[in-house]
């Protein structure tokens, strides 16, 4: 597995807006390498006998540590009407043609 250098740190922090000083991005650096190294470990596992998806009960939902038996956690889908848009609107801080006004961020240079 390939590990992850100050350059990679650097790109990726871009793409999520993010700025890091020099001391942030070693630190940062050194946690990634340390997660994908244990990805790496992972991925050395023997899984060829394990059934995908071996884990999900389809009526239970199992929480880490819970015994068998353990209540679904999700809550059922239930339609109810949305709240009228010009109740939301009026907490907006910009509102326009009906939507939240956003500042643009797709036109920053790379």
């Amino acid at each position: 597995m390939e590990t992850i250098t100050t350059d990679g740190v650097r790109h990726v922090a871009n793409l999520a807006r993010l700025e890091f000083n020099d001391e942030e991005t070693e630190h940062f650096t050194e946690q990634l390498a340390r997660i994908l190294e244990y990805i790496g470990k992972l991925n050395e596992l023997e899984t060829d006998d394990v059934p995908p998806t071996s884990h999900i009960h389809p009526h239970q939902v199992f929480i880490m540590g819970a015994q068998e038996g353990a209540a679904h956690v999700a809550k059922p889908d239930i339609v109810k009407p949305s709240y009228p848009r010009e109740e939301i609107l009026v907490n907006a801080p910009e509102a326009e043609e009906g939507y939240f006004g956003v500042p643009r961020v797709v036109d920053r240079d790379s």
